[in-house]
């Protein structure tokens, strides 16, 4: 969860929007929940040269053609059809990787959906959705968050591999939520993930699962907004961004809006 530049720097000494102490009294009313706060945050990473915002480019390459005459729609539909098919115990997707492994996925990859999920363990994206190997461009890092890295990520899933949708996917007890929502002092670049998340926390306070939900409605929020790639794909109707909380107990994915 931290980056070189972090391991560099000597604790409490950077004056960047990521680095900076969280105040466990901040409010609402000192917190806004605004477009301007959510990009700050998701854009920090660029602040301290991780990445100029906007400035991500790609080689030119052929996108992927397998699974390019899919829908956003239909991308979201094979997704939740196999969400049913992991919570009723009859996944379909280890016949298909040995299947697929022999015809040499090695050599490319077709993702027809990405998703930006919790790095929790708990959390098995490509089971979860019933898919086997090449099918699901998963990103992952605690919390779910929006970080510059992570849309830079995705914007190659989309813009080069051709995923039709992404879904930012929290779940039920997550951790990093929990330690957001606490705001205490903890070891190491762990507090890093808290700017991120905290938006979430000062409007739903100290719930749990308030906190999670709205988390990831900001997220997707973040994503849609803050890159020029997806926006662009967005307006040409070629990309979905949406939100989903998988219950660690049911199995199930829920949509979020």
């Amino acid at each position: 969860m931290s980056s070189p530049h972090h391991s560099a720097m000597p604790v409490g000494r950077c004056a960047c929007a990521v680095c900076q102490p969280i105040d466990p009294s901040t409010s609402p009313s000192q917190e806004p929940l605004s477009r301007r706060g959510l990009m700050r945050r998701a854009l920090a990473g660029a602040a301290i040269g991780l990445i100029p915002a906007g400035a991500v480019q790609f080689p030119v390459m052929q996108t992927a053609q397998a699974q390019s005459t899919m829908t956003p729609e239909q991308a979201l539909k094979a997704m939740s059809e196999g969400n049913q098919r992991f919570i009723s115990g009859q996944l379909a997707s280890f016949d298909e990787d040995l299947s697929i492994l022999k015809q040499k996925t090695v050599d490319k990859q077709e993702p027809f959906a990405a998703v930006l999920s919790c790095a929790d363990s708990r959390v098995p994206v490509e089971l979860i959705f019933d898919q086997s190997i090449g099918h699901v461009f998963v990103t992952r890092v605690a919390g779910n968050i929006a970080t510059a890295e992570l849309i830079a990520s995705l914007e190659y899933g989309v813009a080069v591999l051709g995923a039709k949708a992404i879904m930012v996917l929290g779940h039920s007890d997550c951790g990093a939520v929990k330690a957001s929502i606490a705001a205490k002092e903890v070891p190491g670049q762990i507090s890093n993930l808290y700017p991120y998340i905290r938006p979430a926390v000062d409007v739903a306070g100290s719930d749990v699962a308030a906190v999670t939900r709205l988390n990831v409605v900001n997220q997707v929020k973040i994503l849609s907004e803050s890159s020029p790639v997806f926006a662009d794909f967005i307006a040409k109707k070629n990309l979905a961004v949406v939100g989903g909380v998988y219950d660690l107990g049911s199995g199930k994915v829920e949509m979020v809006s």
